[in-house]
């Protein structure tokens, strides 16, 4: 188990309860990554096209950016804890929601399952960065591990349960998750305290992160990695079954790419550890990316090579921006500012990947355009991780 490091030693209880937060992990991806192996079945159900599924596959990416640069004056009014808690049973809650109270619910609960993931997605890097100082990216690395883990599960088990019983059970099953990882949050709950005003004279220069260049090139990061995550989440499934793929198969086949992101993210921190340059990282993670993305829009016949590279890409850029994020925050304010920061820009700008994609694709016909577009800014990532990995400091 990695242990936080802490003066005096912890002893095993509270090392247990400090890595709680790797739970938290495994429910921020389930709710999102069990919808595209279905979305064949639920644009039959609801009768919406390729355009209308690609929005629903962005919802949750649109409350991410919303909702992030709301949540560091959340934390500091109730605490962090305390806020994951709640954000745990609200997704409880909107998971089975959206699958059971008709198509109004299944538009506005989507939106709620984003806003409450945000709140992990924003809070658990810093959590991370406070309890395991000297191990930050390792730590980052196994909490990317727990994401992908409960990824690639919702992934592969999405189509059985829906062949099973219908589309509405195999989304709703996750929120189950989420009660059960709420219920062993609780003690941590109790725990939380709101968080102090920075202190003015703890050497953090005053100035804004959104005043700051280099927390613009890491939201970039974030936003370009995750554009090309959620194309592949939300639509991987559908451009295999255009392309002879069975349904089955096709979903088999993101579970392969949910678990070599595994692989990825647990490899990455490795190329990470350089105390001032992070470009070793930063490049590793990107390439694979869009080799991936031209190897299935060039030989779709060798699509489990491109999964395999896609799968190692992502989780270790996932880890990567994740990483670049607590590296450069001096504090945790800073931290959490920058978290909701890159997060809020970083996801609008994904969102608008599903929905250009499943545009592209209903305009042309086919998805040549949509994977030309997207290994372009794969290549943009790139070149933002070149620079990007340069400095340690946000401005």
């Amino acid at each position: 188990m990695l242990k936080p490091p802490a003066e005096p030693p912890i002893g095993r209880r509270a090392a247990l309860l400090t890595a709680t937060v790797f739970l938290v992990a495994l429910c921020l991806r389930p709710a999102l990554t069990a919808v595209g192996p279905v979305l064949p079945q639920i644009g039959a159900d609801e009768q919406l096209g390729e355009g209308a599924l690609g929005l629903l596959g962005t919802l949750p990416l649109i409350a991410f950016g919303l909702a992030s640069p709301l949540i560091h004056r959340l934390s500091r009014r109730h605490g962090m804890e305390r806020a994951v808690f709640v954000s745990l049973l609200v997704l409880a809650v909107a998971s089975v929601a959206r699958s059971y109270t008709g198509l109004p619910g299944l538009w506005l609960g989507t939106i709620v399952v984003g806003a409450a993931i945000a709140v992990g997605n924003v809070l658990v890097p810093v959590i991370l960065k406070r309890d395991y100082a000297g191990n930050v990216s390792r730590a980052t690395g196994v909490y990317t591990a727990f994401i992908t883990g409960g990824a690639a599960i919702a992934s592969v088990s999405a189509v059985p349960i829906a062949d099973a019983a219908d589309w509405r059970l195999a989304l709703a099953v996750w929120g189950g998750l989420a009660a059960v990882v709420a219920v062993i949050w609780l003690p941590r709950r109790s725990a939380s305290v709101p968080m102090p005003p920075p202190d003015p004279d703890d050497g953090t220069p005053p100035v804004s992160v959104w005043r700051q260049p280099m927390a613009w090139l890491i939201t970039a990061f974030m936003g370009l990695q995750s554009t090309s995550f959620y194309l592949l989440v939300n639509w991987l499934p559908t451009i295999e079954i255009s392309t002879g793929v069975s349904e089955r198969t096709a979903g088999v086949h993101l579970f392969l790419f949910q678990c070599f992101g595994l692989v990825g993210g647990l490899a990455i921190p490795r190329l990470l550890k350089h105390p001032t340059d992070q470009r070793a990282g930063t490049i590793t993670a990107s390439v694979p990316i869009l080799v991936a993305l031209l190897g299935i829009l060039l030989a779709p016949g060798l699509i489990v090579v491109w999964v395999v590279l896609a799968g190692l890409g992502q989780g270790a850029a996932l880890v990567a921006a994740l990483s670049l994020i607590s590296i450069r925050g001096r504090s945790h304010h800073e931290a959490t500012q920058l978290s909701g920061m890159a997060q809020a820009v970083g996801y609008l700008l994904a969102a608008t990947g599903p929905v250009i994609a499943g545009l592209l694709a209903e305009r042309t016909g086919n998805w040549d355009a949509t994977l030309i577009l997207f290994a372009t800014l794969a290549a943009v990532q790139i070149v933002i991780g070149i620079v990007v990995g340069r400095d340690t400091r946000t401005a």
